[in-house]
């Protein structure tokens, strides 16, 4: 784990290649969410991506695998049956402040970064710029942020999330959704 201060905000980096990578992301995870000064519990993840781009599937396969588990006062956003990406990200953000007000949302999303930091996870507080990568003006959204870096970033990017390998985003979706499982209370009926 790394860890960077970013204008007195942490960002935390995770290589998802290292065995206890989803341990101490849920460790971390969980200490953002509990420093969170929320009059709710409730947890709105926010899984931003689509399917048809192998590089921008990592959302909403995040999305997928959560929504099949059953844990207390959480809600979510964006899974490969209703995926949340550019053309529907402003009405789900309206809709989410609406129907969740006082909740904490985390915003989950593929990003690009440097080569050697591909199969990265980064954790951090305050909010997601989806769509930043690849030049997308896009609102910013969340209380805390988890990106998954599944390429690097370089000349025509929009062909890079076309060209990522499949078993780079999934690995970081399953240490992500791991992670998420650890910190996160089962519901008991």
């Amino acid at each position: 784990m790394i860890t960077q201060q970013k204008s007195k905000k942490k960002v935390y980096y995770f290589n998802s290649a290292d065995g206890y990578c989803a341990y101490q992301f849920s460790q971390a995870l969980s200490e953002l969410i509990r420093s969170i000064d929320k009059t709710s519990r409730e947890i709105v993840f926010l899984c931003i991506g689509s399917d048809r781009a192998t590089g921008d599937s990592l959302g909403p396969i995040i999305g997928y695998k959560l929504s099949e588990l059953k844990y207390k006062n959480y809600t979510i956003y964006g899974t490969l049956d209703e995926p949340v990406h550019a053309k529907n990200l402003k009405e789900t953000i309206t809709k989410i402040k609406t129907l969740h007000r006082n909740s904490i949302i985390i915003a989950i999303d593929a990003s690009l970064g440097k080569s050697n930091h591909v199969g990265f996870i980064t954790l951090g507080e305050g909010p997601l710029k989806p769509g930043a990568g690849v030049a997308k003006d896009l609102p910013a959204v969340g209380d805390v942020f988890i990106t998954g870096i599944v390429n690097f970033s370089g000349l025509l990017d929009n062909m890079l999330l076309q060209t990522t390998r499949l078993n780079v985003v999934m690995k970081l979706a399953d240490c992500i959704c791991l992670g998420i499982r650890f910190c996160l209370p089962l519901r008991t009926n």
